[in-house]
């Protein structure tokens, strides 16, 4: 976990990890949200609305934003805002994510910074792309 103080931040500076998505984080997703979705639970479903298999839930992978924030940038020190989503591109299990996040402005009254976000695929393509403003406790 970084520690990360809004005085260490600067403009440009950005955190990056991967993350891969199975079934089993699938699975446990269904039994948090209760979301029966057929789009999410229904193979057979997803393959006749012309997706390559089950889509996996866009908010599972927007969780993995909380993670950039709550464990890389800033780390330690972050609490969420808000979030503004863009879903570009349908996720699939086995999909290995790269999550990106890049600072591209300050607010120094507040201690606020804000993130551009991007969440892209084994293939490079992005799937997820936003920004979060992330209030740095220290």
């Amino acid at each position: 976990m970084n520690h990360y103080t809004y005085s260490d931040i600067k403009i440009g500076d950005e955190e990056i990890f991967t993350h891969e998505i199975t079934e089993d984080q699938m699975r446990l997703f269904l039994e948090i949200t209760g979301d029966t979705n057929s789009l999410h639970a229904d193979e057979k479903r997803a393959l006749e609305e012309g997706y390559k298999g089950r889509v996996v839930y866009g908010m599972l992978t927007a969780s993995l934003l909380s993670t950039l924030a709550g464990v890389y940038m800033p780390g330690e020190y972050s609490l969420i805002n808000s979030e503004e989503l863009f879903f570009v591109k349908p996720v699939y299990v086995g999909d290995i994510l790269q999550i990106k996040g890049k600072v591209y402005e300050k607010n120094d009254k507040f201690n606020i910074i804000t993130l551009k976000v991007s969440i892209t695929n084994q293939n490079n393509e992005k799937v997820c792309r936003g920004k979060m403003e992330i209030t740095v406790r220290q």
